[in-house]
């Protein structure tokens, strides 16, 4: 046999093999046979490197080295789930759901793994590309990791289409976790936290050797493109299945909410007998075309919600209040902890939310208290054990003076945190605020992270991010840890920020209650900053969906001099304050003031497209039809329900090509 042909043999039969043991856990032959082949593979691919594939079972053993993970836009934003605790809740979701679709609804129930998101990418059968969830928008290429990870098939077998995503989790099995963490404790290591954060911290290591040590495995849920001909949630599950991909059995076909919380019952008694951690259940509305119709919010779908598991809860000592100062100036109080095992990690500290919270629980330092970790990144205290409590114990006085500066609290009539007034002067609200612009959905300054930042205002070299552009490599060479290449990274990913759209760059001015959906609207609205810092109180609260509280916020940044000062200097330094010409021509006001409601399928423009041509052309795009819906914009197979309802309030209906025909970018 020809080497060409016996590599080409080998490689089928490692594949094959490996879906066996992997994925079937059926194996067909030993692991010494196995180790046998994968050898001599190696061995013929080293010898003869003119036949190299990057999908060969050989790459699974890792060696790439990666030192900075390329950020990569997904194909297709990766969604937040909104989360249910209780039968009501769900109850809540199922009737929107029916109200918004026509026709029978089942929902399709699978368990919630607690591990790291990831979305890989299939281009006839091979993979091409994995990316971490990152914010949803934009995550880290860590494809070199994921190729080490057995259960992750790099061809594919059957029917698979041409391009797909497919969207999963990478979790470490318990087995396996505790299995390192004793290795660990043996080399006298401290062991790790707990199986999630493992899991998530191996993605990101530069050396995939090392990831291939770790027994890692992906569970496969979502299938993602164009043109993948599938009907329902449950169809894809097993066409996923029958292409290679490891999807967990448990998934299960229900008709409604009762046969719902039947699954979510049943897990919740027996996820211990899981190999793997899940914190809950998901469930999805089954029908492909129904998604559809439901669409989205701006972070999560519709069609899906997860139902999370009671909070685990534990009890112990409170030592310390502490207080942490925001960017914002807000005042968080902080409960530190004696240490406490908690939903796997541990826990030293807790967030005691504001001064109402410790008032109205009664706690105080000394306490012993319940600590919960339910759907929580930071723990936080639920009650005060007072069997235990000592009677001579003092009730906790809320502080008046900030304790980084020292300048007296303020509180606004109607809200709940205390804040520091001195926003100029108090060293971590300059901090957090240049953090806040540096960040991934603001500036994304490569190179320049959240520590270096602390660095730069403690020696004095950048009270605001407008001294940032004026930062030269002289500048930050005599840094600690500051190598030459690192300076130069820094410097030139601060030049290359000024390439951040407008939005983005609004969002990272940290401007109170404008987060980056506010932003959007904002730049949308007034195309510059010019406009914006002129906008009065009542043009704010025009603009869609700006309530008078995001309005005064803006007029009062905007009222302060260093504010109007900074926003001059970076103007001065190029950064982008407008909209682009490119963007503004592709946008119009010719939809303004009308309100659009979009069902069906159509044939020459995505949902997503018509969706997109509205919001460019000033209309507003929504779910379901009311009495303020000015046209329904009617597809193939649209519901009945929809038509009857726009028909009785006199909704405008209108075709696909009727609908192109008002907007001139789409001719």
């Amino acid at each position: 046999m020809k080497i060409e042909e016996r590599i080409t043999q080998l490689r089928k039969d490692l594949h094959q093999h490996n879906y066996h043991y992997y994925i079937l856990d059926s194996p067909e032959i030993s692991d010494y046979d196995f180790d046998m082949m994968l050898e001599e593979l190696q061995k013929l691919e080293t010898e003869n490197p003119e036949y190299n594939d990057p999908n060969s079972p050989t790459h699974r053993v890792g060696g790439a080295v990666t030192k900075n993970f390329e950020t990569v836009v997904h194909n297709h934003r990766m969604y937040s789930l909104s989360n249910s605790y209780s039968k009501e809740e769900l109850e809540d979701w199922e009737k929107r759901v029916k109200k918004m679709v026509d026709g029978d609804v089942e929902y399709v129930c699978e368990l919630k793994y607690d591990g790291a998101s990831i979305s890989l990418t299939y281009e006839d059968g091979k993979l091409v590309r994995a990316v971490t969830r990152g914010d949803g928008f934009q995550g880290d290429d860590v494809t070199n990791n994921i190729k080490t990870i057995k259960s992750v098939p790099l061809k594919l077998k059957g029917d698979f289409p041409e391009k797909f995503d497919i969207r999963g989790e990478i979790v470490l099995p318990l087995e396996g976790f505790v299995a390192m963490n004793a290795e660990r404790v043996e080399l006298g290591e401290e062991p790790y936290a707990n199986p999630r954060n493992t899991a998530s911290g191996s993605l990101k290591l530069q050396d995939s050797a090392e990831v291939a040590k770790r027994p890692l495995e992906c569970l496969l849920y979502s299938i993602i493109g164009e043109n993948i001909n599938l009907k329902s949630q449950n169809e894809g599950l097993e066409k996923a299945r029958n292409w290679g991909f490891k999807v967990p059995k448990e998934a299960e076909l229900v008709k409604n909410v009762d046969e719902v919380l039947q699954f979510v019952n049943y897990w919740e008694k027996n996820r211990h007998e899981l190999p793997y951690e899940i914190d809950g259940v998901v469930v999805k509305v089954n029908n492909l075309h129904q998604q559809e119709e439901l669409g989205t919010t701006a972070k999560s779908p519709r069609w899906a919600i997860a139902y999370k598991f009671k909070a685990e809860q534990e009890s112990t000592l409170l030592k310390q209040i502490s207080y942490q100062v925001g960017r914002t100036g807000a005042i968080t109080p902080v409960a530190n902890l004696d240490a406490v095992q908690l939903a796997g990690t541990v826990v030293r500290r807790a967030s005691l939310h504001n001064a109402d919270q410790i008032a109205k629980l009664d706690i105080r330092e000394g306490d012993t208290v319940f600590v919960e970790k339910g759907g929580e990144i930071i723990p936080k205290i639920v009650g005060v054990d007072f069997t235990k409590r000592d009677p001579d114990s003092k009730e906790t006085e809320y502080i008046t003076h900030c304790p980084e500066c020292d300048t007296a609290l303020v509180r606004k009539e109607g809200e709940a945190q205390h804040y520091c007034p001195n926003a100029n002067g108090c060293p971590p609200q300059i901090i957090g605020r240049i953090q806040h612009y540096i960040s991934r959905k603001a500036l994304d300054i490569e190179g320049l992270g959240g520590e270096t930042v602390a660095l730069l205002v403690n020696e004095n070299l950048i009270g605001n991010y407008a001294d940032l552009y004026a930062l030269r490599k002289e500048d930050v060479l005599p840094l600690e840890r500051m190598a030459e290449r690192s300076a130069e990274n820094l410097i030139q990913g601060i030049e290359k920020s000024k390439e951040i759209p407008f939005e983005r760059v609004l969002f990272g001015l940290g401007i109170r209650y404008v987060g980056e959906t506010v932003a959007k609207k904002l730049a949308k609205h007034f195309k510059n900053i010019q406009a914006l810092s002129k906008a009065s109180l009542e043009e704010l609260v025009n603009v869609d969906e700006i309530g008078e509280r995001i309005a005064q916020s803006v007029v009062d940044f905007f009222s302060s001099e260093e504010n109007v000062h900074t926003i001059e200097r970076l103007t001065t330094y190029g950064v982008k304050l407008e909209i682009s010409a490119e963007k503004l021509a592709n946008q119009t006001d010719i939809l303004d003031g009308n309100t659009f409601v979009i069902s069906g399928v159509f044939e020459k423009i995505s949902r997503n497209d018509l969706k997109k041509l509205i919001e460019d052309n000033g209309g507003k795009v929504s779910g379901s039809i009311s009495a303020k819906t000015n046209y329904l914009v009617a597809g193939e197979n649209m519901g009945p329900s929809k038509l009857a309802k726009a028909e009785k309030l006199g909704t405008t209906i209108i075709s696909e090509d009727e609908f192109l025909t008002m907007v001139p970018a789409a001719n």
